[in-house]
């Protein structure tokens, strides 16, 4: 049985999105040269979830957008 490519594709970008909500993103922590952090213990962290969802939800409706012209 062959799989369609669009399910394919699907399922692969469902598993590269789930993959790299293992871990929290931290920002990381300055180099040489860069300003010292007043408190190591505790790094910045930089939120994320604004433009990820923002891009992750207009990628869907594209998509189905997309689906809709191809059926007629």
């Amino acid at each position: 049985m062959r799989i369609p490519t669009l399910v394919r594709s699907l399922v692969a970008a469902a598993v590269l999105l789930l993959a790299g909500s293992v871990q929290p993103a931290l920002a990381q922590t300055p180099g040489s040269g860069g300003p010292a952090p007043t408190d190591p213990v505790d790094p910045t962290e930089v939120p994320l979830d604004g433009g990820a969802s923002l891009l992750l939800a207009s990628s869907v409706a594209y998509g189905l957008r997309k689906l809709r012209q191809r059926r007629k």
